[in-house]
């Protein structure tokens, strides 16, 4: 398998709306340059006029005729077992991981009928395949990632709202500039409220983590 850059992955959640997308999050795709859909995420290449260059899954939401259609328009196929251990959007970040992308960004991963698989791709976030890797699941509305220790870039658009959740345990030394409520060398709680709705006030806002996980929320100001 060749090497890829910018893996976007296309996961069977609600679908986009592409022209929201560019303007809650300018230049998401910039450097995108593997496809990979996740089962019934297929349906969303159409949605963004977008390639698929490997399809993995089971192909439960798809079925064997989405499969077999795409197998003859030349797509890669990598068909599961219907009874495995991993979802349909974790073997598409095996297939990011295998390929090396360095960064990985993740559609239709939220809302949904499934709230239960909403919650299995944000703790995707922290799968060991991703260790290294820029990674984030996006929506017309939301960004998600997940940082660790050391100096992360917050910036953006001013007015955005950012809610920041220690994830698997306490994070400790948390420090923020450009954040209408600082944070300056605090901890985060696991389970505690306290990071959510922040606010964006200067573009050039960062993040400081001395240990610990943190969950990074964004959501887009109204435009």
């Amino acid at each position: 398998m060749t090497t890829a850059g910018h893996a976007l992955i296309l996961a069977d959640g609600a679908p986009p709306d592409p022209a929201a997308l560019d303007r809650a999050w300018p230049g998401w795709d910039e450097g995108v340059d593997r496809v990979i859909a996740a089962d019934g995420g297929a349906r969303l290449a159409s949605v963004l006029d977008r390639t698929i260059d490997l399809w993995v899954g089971d192909g439960d939401s798809l079925g064997a005729d989405g499969v077999e259609a795409l197998r003859a328009a030349g797509v890669p196929v990598e068909l599961s077992p219907v009874d495995k251990d991993e979802s349909d959007t974790e073997l598409a970040i095996l297939a990011a991981a295998a390929a090396d992308a360095r960064r990985v960004t993740v559609l239709g991963a939220l809302g949904g009928e499934r709230i239960d698989h909403g919650f299995a791709n944000v703790w995707l976030l922290a799968h060991p395949a991703l260790a290294g890797r820029e990674a984030c699941l996006i929506d017309d509305t939301a960004r998600i990632r997940l940082v660790s220790a050391g100096d992360h870039d917050l910036g953006g658009r001013i007015g955005d709202l950012i809610s920041l959740f220690a994830f698997g345990g306490d994070a400790i030394g948390l420090t923020t500039r450009g954040l209408r409520y600082p944070l300056s060398g605090e901890p985060l709680q696991s389970g505690s409220t306290r990071g959510l709705s922040n606010v964006r006030t200067a573009a050039d806002a960062g993040l400081r983590v001395r240990s610990g996980l943190v969950l990074v929320v964004e959501i887009a100001a109204s435009i």
